[in-house]
């Protein structure tokens, strides 16, 4: 399952992704990843949760970072749930945004096939978004 936060940059998305993370870990029989643009959020996340600053790594697009994406995920069969604070930038997309359908399709099979969630934070107003992904937002700041 692909579920989306969305709302323009300054709203609440990571604050709001954080506070999720750190309550879905107490409940988690598996393990969390939280991938970020930094690694300014280590001491905010519970300890229990892997962060991955994307940034230090060279990917180019979205299919370099799907392919990233199942890296992490060949590394650790537990994996219940993956966080993804800016996912445009994470992925590649900014700029590209008439890309995302595409890429969170793939992500969408990927958590089919691996049984893990994604919760993506966007940065864009949910009425920008195509209607099949307006049906995964959780949350529109």
């Amino acid at each position: 399952m692909v579920q989306l936060i969305v709302g323009k940059k300054g709203k609440g998305k990571t604050k709001y992704l954080l506070d999720k993370v750190n309550t879905a870990i107490k409940a988690a029989n598996g393990n969390i990843v939280y991938l970020d643009k930094s690694s300014k959020h280590m001491y905010e996340l519970n300890n229990k949760v892997r962060l991955i600053d994307v940034s230090i790594y060279p990917l180019k697009n979205s299919d370099e970072f799907i392919g990233f994406i199942c890296g992490i995920l060949s590394q650790d069969h537990d994996l219940e749930q993956m966080y993804l604070d800016s996912f445009l930038r994470l992925s590649r997309l900014e700029g590209n945004e008439s890309m995302i359908d595409d890429c969170v399709s793939q992500l969408e099979n990927v958590s089919k096939i691996f049984n893990v969630d994604f919760i993506l934070s966007v940065s864009m107003d949910k009425e920008e978004l195509s209607a099949s992904l307006q049906e995964k937002v959780i949350l529109a700041l």
